[in-house]
C-alpha cells in the first residue's frame, strides 16, 4: 500500500545552516525558504522540511539510497565538498556488507544521515536527482519503547513487511521505504549514538485514494483517531505524528526496482 517516504518535517536550530549544509555542500534543490522554515529536495518526489525553533532537538536518522555503480564517485564528492564521514572503530569510514556498501555523517543539528547503495536495486529504473544522483529516502529511524508492538501495528495498518526481525531492531517496509524501528536502549552505528525520539512529522505516499480509504478502515479496526482532508490523513501512534499522501509516485517502481519486499 505504501510507495514511498514523501515528506520529513523536522526542527533545526538554524535556517541558514541547513541551507549551507543540505543546499551548498550536498546540493539538495531549495524549493522553500522563509525566516523560519526552508524545504530542501534530496529527490523529486521526497521533501525535507526544517522548521527554526528554540526547542531542544533529539536528533533523527535518515537514510538516502543511490546507484550502486555511482557510490565511490558520490563518496569522493563528499569528500571534495569537505563533509565529514563518521568512521567505525577501526577507522574506516566506508562500509561493505553482503548486499552493498554505505557511509555515515551528520548535518549542524546532529541528525545522523546515511548514503547507501545496494547490488540488487534496479539501475534504470528511478531516475536519480541531483548531484548526488539520490534515487529515494530510504530509511528513517524511530526509536520507540517496545519494538514488537510497534512494528506489528505498522504491519496491521499499512501490511508492511518485516525483515532483519530482532527483539530491539526491524525494518518495517512500504515499498521504497523503510522504517526503521529500534529500541530506545540500543545505539545508532557506527558512532554508538543514543537512539532519542526526534519530533518529526512523516509523510508516506499511496498511489490512490482506495489505498487511503483501505487505511482509514484500519484505522478506525484499530480505534485510532484521525483526521481526513482531500487525499491526505494525518494520525498519532505514540508520540509520532504520521500522515498519508495521494502522491504521483508510480506504483510499480518498488517492483522495477526489483526490492526484496515488493513482490512479497
Amino acid at each position: 500500500m505504501i510507495t514511498h517516504f514523501a515528506r520529513v518535517e523536522l526542527n533545526t536550530v538554524s535556517i541558514q545552516g541547513v541551507k549551507q549544509f543540505y543546499g551548498n555542500q550536498l546540493q539538495f534543490p531549495i524549493s522553500f525558504e522563509a525566516v523560519d522554515e526552508i524545504h530542501v529536495q534530496p529527490s523529486n518526489h521526497c521533501t525535507l522540511v526544517f522548521k527554526e525553533g528554540d526547542r531542544p532537538l533529539c536528533p533523527a536518522h535518515m537514510a538516502f539510497e543511490v546507484p550502486f555503480t555511482a557510490f565511490d564517485d558520490i563518496v569522493s564528492l563528499f569528500q571534495k565538498a569537505g563533509v565529514t564521514l563518521l568512521q567505525w572503530s577501526d577507522s574506516r569510514s566506508v562500509d561493505e556488507f553482503e548486499t552493498g556498501k554505505n557511509v555515515y555523517f551528520r548535518d549542524g543539528d546532529g541528525n545522523l544521515l546515511e548514503v547507501l547503495a545496494h547490488t540488487y536495486v534496479q539501475e534504470g529504473a528511478l531516475p536519480p536527482s541531483g548531484y548526488l544522483k539520490i534515487l529515494y529516502l530510504r530509511e528513517i529511524g524511530f526509536p520507540v519503547d517496545d519494538v514488537n508492538a510497534f512494528r506489528a501495528l505498522l504491519v496491521e495498518l499499512f501490511d508492511f513487511k518485516l525483515d532483519n526481525v530482532e527483539d530491539n531492531f526491524t525494518f518495517a517496509i512500504g515499498g521504497t521505504a523503510h522504517v526503521v524501528v529500534v529500541s530506545k536502549k540500543r545505539k545508532w552505528l557506527p558512532i554508538a549514538m543514543t537512539a532519542l525520539q526526534p519530533a518529526m512529522n512523516v509523510t508516506f505516499g499511496v498511489p490512490s485514494a482506495e489505498v487511503l480509504n483501505r487505511i482509514s478502515n484500519n484505522l478506525d479496526d484499530k480505534n485510532i483517531p484521525y483526521t481526513l482532508e482531500k487525499d491526505r490523513l494525518h494520525f498519532q501512534i505514540g508520540d509520532y505524528n504520521l500522515h498519508i499522501q495521494v502522491t504521483a509516485f508510480p506504483e510499480n517502481i518498488p517492483a522495477l526496482l526489483q526490492l526484496p519486499n515488493s513482490s512479497k
